[in-house]
């Protein structure tokens, strides 16, 4: 897993940055009392050190050794460390009232997994943000018709998408692992051809 996705330095990506300003106004929205939260599948820590930078206490994992060296490098204050949602967070970590994970379980080879690993993290009552691209029956006719079906599903992407969530699919996914979706958010361009889609889900008390 150390060579799953490797990162040259800790900048913040384009696929990350487009969506600040919507996670900046749900944080604000959300009020929590307590600002501790896990940062799952992070990267090189550039979205964890935007949420330092906003007050939060982080931590943080990502099955990538160079991004955690890259975060490590840039950002020494953070608590994030190499692991997975395949491994037990959560004896590690403990629980956490917050948690996000950004562009991640589009990669994920057992989905049911994560699921239970983002219910097992978070208290109760807890939130959890998990962003996504966004797919639907309008969006796959409008990737066809304009032929960039093959750029969108980056079939020669190494360690690319392998599994490519619809709002009925990613609502299952976390209401089998006890977590409800409170709130969809779909980001970039107009809502039914959205770029991706941000899904707030609480677990219960």
């Amino acid at each position: 897993m150390s060579d799953y996705y490797h990162y040259q330095n800790s900048c913040c990506g384009t696929a990350h940055a487009y969506l600040l300003p919507s996670l900046s106004q749900i944080f604000a929205d959300l009020a929590p009392p307590e600002k501790r939260i896990f940062d799952l599948g992070c990267g090189n820590g550039s979205i964890a050190n935007w949420l330092s930078e906003k007050g939060f206490q982080v931590s943080g994992c990502d099955p990538s050794e160079s991004g955690i060296a890259e975060a490590k490098k840039a950002y020494p204050e953070l608590d994030l460390y190499v692991g997975s949602a395949y491994d037990d967070l959560a004896s590690k970590f403990g629980t956490f009232p917050l948690l996000i994970s950004l562009e991640v379980v589009e990669h994920v080879y057992a989905p049911r997994d994560y699921a239970k690993t983002v219910y097992n993290l978070l208290q109760p009552g807890g939130y959890a943000l998990i962003s996504t691209p966004y797919h639907s029956y309008l969006k796959n006719l409008a990737l066809a018709a304009t032929g960039k079906m093959d750029e969108h599903f980056t079939a020669l992407w190494d360690h690319g998408h392998i599994k490519f969530w619809s709002v009925k699919t990613i609502t299952q996914l976390l209401k089998e692992a006890n977590l409800s979706v409170e709130k969809i958010y779909r980001i970039g361009r107009i809502a039914p051809l959205a770029k991706t889609m941000i899904i707030l889900a609480r677990r219960g008390r």
